[in-house]
């Protein structure tokens, strides 16, 4: 009897842990999707003004095809090494989390690199955000993008830090989880603005 108590206790003491995150992950749920609607409604605006030029350079006078090619293969790389980290941490395996954690931050720093080097190229080329509707709509979409990014390699370094302290616990991996989710939104956001922006841009 005193058995079957104890474990009740456990039970119910485990519980509200349980509970917590889950809560965080629904929640995480509720923040992706209206950060689905912040990059509709950005995706929304350039297409409007995409070929509002007002006499300045055109998608296909700034764009270079095999430079943003180099920057979408390591933006998805790094989908795929983020996805060997959940794999690793799925088997417990935490030396190799923090290896694919660590292959993940490099790619997504090279990314924004080659998006900072190309912002700074523009700009120094006369083609700023304030030259057109159409550079201002760029700017306003593939920084939005950019900044997440920046924000996610932010996010993994901190976890990279959580996961050799304080190993795999379920704490850190529900947050591993949510992280892994977000990356994951950023390629799959990249991929529309690969589409929608350079390669519709350069025709």
């Amino acid at each position: 009897m005193t058995n079957s108590a104890s474990t009740l206790d456990h039970a119910s003491a485990e519980k509200p842990g349980e509970q917590m995150l889950t809560n965080q992950m629904f929640g995480f749920w509720i923040y992706l999707m209206s950060d689905l609607v912040l990059f509709s409604a950005i995706f929304g605006t350039f297409a409007v003004l995409c070929h509002n030029y007002a006499g300045g350079p055109t998608g296909r006078e700034l764009f270079h095809l095999p430079y943003v090619l180099l920057e979408t293969m390591l933006l998805l790389s790094s989908s795929a090494t983020c996805g060997l980290a959940m794999t690793a941490m799925r088997d417990g395996k935490k030396t190799l989390v923090i290896v694919g954690l660590a292959l993940t931050f490099a790619l997504g720093l090279g990314f924004l690199s080659l998006e900072l080097s190309e912002f700074h190229r523009m700009v120094l080329e006369g083609a700023g955000p304030g030259r057109s509707a159409f550079l201002s709509a760029f700017f306003t979409l593939v920084g939005t993008h950019g900044l997440h990014v920046g924000f996610g390699l932010l996010w993994m370094a901190v976890a990279i830090v959580q996961v050799g302290s304080k190993g795999l616990s379920a704490p850190v991996q529900s947050r591993l989880m949510r992280l892994s989710m977000f990356w994951h939104f950023l390629d799959i956001v990249w991929i529309g603005v690969f589409t929608t922006v350079y390669l519709l841009g350069v025709l």
